[in-house]
Parts: structure tokens; sequence; C-alpha cells
């Protein structure tokens, strides 16, 4: 895989001094949702690392103000904020293109931006307010973007987009359960309804991944490689992969036997690492937009093995397949297609500006890093951390800084340009 931009012959027109707008930025569910999901996974990647380099060092661990472990918080924010802002972007923007509808913007997107950062504030103080009120308002978000999307989805009903409505539903569901766990109101962890979510936004994100990237992969090869093999799909082997995560889902959230679950995941693993050979994501190795995708597809497999391994060996522990699924498949898949649909939604080439190839490397070392830490030496496991929180940060925070003025701004207009021989 090469860092090099393929040239495109087509030439951006930008609006002549165009400037930040509150009209745009609230025109399209993507934009506000986009630019939150970057900014708070730095800023919430940033508040976790110096929390736990002063637990390491010794220092005061009471000062982060946040209700139970500051580990169910970091991965609950993880999922249910960083997660939960790209999967709102996504729907409020992919649902109107699906039904032929409007997109949801004015008023009634800024409502649904300020749910998703009340339920953030709501999280980062809920050690300081009444739990029962954190909860609530962070609970909110989901079922008003579900709301939202199913007014759109219901009017034209297809079972393929009417699954999103039912992920959104399990999500909450699974919000309330870490909730419920959280303020002891329940016999169970946090942390396991935070992993029965992240697999929640995995099958979302296998669902997702077969509609697009087989089909994005297509459109480059057939037109820069006309001569390489295309991308190709199998209808069964498609459903057998999606369904085949969930029976992994089911059976690890019900903890009857790790001895099946690693049977499942293995199967999972099988499955979908078949799946992703046949996009033929190798022969658009010269476009890092495009391959980012199939990079990210490939953590969901890297995160089956391992949770095969997890649960029939020692060699490597079940958080090494969390971090696999969240650091790698969630965070470079997020990061893909918030980088690639931000510009093809605002009119521009569809082709990744440097700093972002550059954040596709960051976040890929991040989680590479994260997975890796566990089997170190000891004395290395708080600089491989380290660095692992310190790439992640700086890979959102490139995506935010190039992508800050695009979301922001009207869009803009391209026009075609004859390719030269």
């Amino acid at each position: 895989m090469t860092f090099s931009p393929v040239p495109h012959p087509s030439q951006r027109l930008a609006p002549s001094g165009a400037r930040p707008s509150f009209d745009a930025f609230f025109s399209y569910g993507f934009r506000p949702f986009f630019l939150g999901a970057g900014i708070f996974s730095a800023l919430a990647m940033g508040i976790w690392t110096i929390w736990i380099a002063l637990a390491a060092g010794g220092g005061a661990q009471d000062w982060l103000p946040v209700a139970g472990s500051p580990f169910a918080w970091h991965a609950h924010e993880m999922v249910f904020g960083f997660a939960g802002a790209a999967l709102a972007g996504f729907l409020l923007t992919a649902v109107p293109n699906w039904t032929g509808g409007l997109p949801l913007s004015g008023l009634p997107l800024v409502v649904s931006f300020a749910a998703w950062l009340a339920g953030r504030l709501a999280m980062g103080l809920s050690g300081t307010i009444p739990y029962a009120l954190a909860a609530t308002i962070d609970v909110l978000f989901l079922p008003l973007i579900g709301a939202f999307a199913a007014r759109q989805l219901l009017v034209k009903p297809m079972p393929r987009n009417l699954v999103f409505l039912a992920i959104i539903a399990a999500l909450t569901l699974g919000n309330v359960s870490f909730h419920l766990a959280n303020a002891g109101y329940i016999d169970a962890s946090p942390l396991s309804a935070v992993r029965f979510s992240m697999l929640l936004v995995i099958t979302m994100t296998a669902i997702i991944a077969g509609r697009i990237v087989p089909a994005f992969t297509h459109n480059w090869v057939h037109i820069h490689s006309p001569a390489s093999r295309l991308p190709s799909r199998i209808v069964w082997l498609d459903a057998t992969s999606i369904l085949s995560i969930v029976a992994f889902l089911l059976i690890d959230a019900s903890g009857i036997s790790t001895i099946l679950a690693g049977l499942a995941a293995l199967i999972a693993a099988g499955f979908n690492g078949a799946r992703l050979a046949l996009w033929r994501g190798v022969e658009a190795r010269k476009e890092p937009i495009v391959w980012i995708l199939h990079l990210g597809y490939a953590w969901i497999v890297i995160g089956l093995v391992l949770s095969a391994m997890a649960n029939w060996t020692g060699l490597v522990t079940s958080a090494m397949a969390s971090h696999a699924f969240g650091t790698g498949a969630i965070g470079t898949m997020i990061l893909a297609v918030m980088s690639r649909a931000s510009l093809g939604h605002t009119g521009r080439r569809l082709i990744a500006p440097p700093l972002v190839v550059w954040s596709y490397g960051l976040v890929t070392l991040a989680a590479l890093l994260r997975v890796m830490a566990p089997m170190v030496p000891p004395e290395l496991t708080n600089v491989f951390l380290g660095a692992a929180s310190m790439a992640w940060i700086a890979a959102f925070a490139l995506f935010t800084f190039v992508y800050a003025p695009i979301l922001t701004t009207p869009r803009v207009h391209t026009k075609v340009m004859r390719a030269r021989p």
C-alpha cells in the first residue's frame, strides 16, 4: 500500500472567500456529527491518557468527575460518544439517499447534535450530578436519531434498511444495561454491556462495508486499472458473514461456553476473511482512500481470530480482541468513511488530502500498538499504551484540522477536466 495519492482529472472550484456558516454546518447530518466525532475522539482520548499516566505514576486518580470506574467511562464514551456520533452522521446522510427524502437540517439537526453534546457533558460530569439524570440525558440520543431515521425509512420500508433501526434499538438496550450496571441496579459488569454494544457496531460496520467497499473499489479499479480483476460479491457469503458475526455476538454475550464462543468467532473470521478477499483490495493499493476501507474490514477478521484465541488459549487476552475491534476496525472504518463521505457530499474530489493519509497510518499504528501492548515485557507496556494513545489523538486531530473548513463551509462545485494523454 502506498501513501501517494493518484492524480485526478477534476479540478476543484471553491467558492470565493468561503467562510464557516451556521446554515452550511447544519445543512446535512454528516457535517456536525463527523466533526464532533473527530474532536471528541481526540479530546476524550487525551483526557483518558492523562488519567492513565497519573495512575501509573502513583498520582491522583479521583480528579476525573465520572461515576463508577474511569475504565467503564472510557469504554462507554468510545462506543456511545465517538462511534455514536459517526453512526448518526452516517444514517442522517445515507437514509435520505436511500429513500429520496429531504435530509435532516436546520433546527431538528441542531437539536439532535445538542442531544449528543449533552450526553457527553452529562457522562463527563456523572460523578457530580444525580446519576439518574446523567444516564437519562445520555440514553435519549440514540432513540432520537432512530426516530428521525424511522420517519423516512418507514415511508419506503425495505428489510435491508430497516435492520439499522433494529441495531439502534439494540444499542439503546446496551446503553441502558450499562447504566443499570454502573449504578449497581443489576449484578453485571458495565464493561460487558459496552462489549455487547461494540459488537453491535461491528455488525453494523460489516453491513455498511458490504454496500460501499466493493462498490468503491470497483469504481476505482474500473477507471484506473481496467486490466485488473474487479471485486466480486456472493450473496450467500455476504449474508452468512453478517449472520456469523451476530451468532458470535449472541454467544459471547450469553457467556454459556468459551469453547462455543471461540468456535463461533473462528467460523465468522473464515467467512468474513473470504468476503474481504473477494473485494480485491490489493488492486486499489495505490489509492489510500480506497485501501483504508479494506484495512478497516481486515481488523474485523483480526478481532475475530483473536477472540477465538482468547476463548481457547491463554496466548491472548479478551482486551486484545476488544481493541482490535474498537481501535482497529471501528476506529479505522469511521475515519475512512468520514474522510470519504465528507469529500463526496461537499463536491470535492475523492482523493484523501496528504495529512489525512498520514492519519490513516496513525490510526493503524494506534491499533497495532494497543493490541500488542499486553504481549510486550511489563516495563514496555505503558510505553506502548502511551504511544497508541498519542497516535490515535494525532490521527483524529489531523482529520479535524483538515476537515473542519470542509464541514463548516458551503458545498463547492467541481468542473470535470479532460484528462491529458
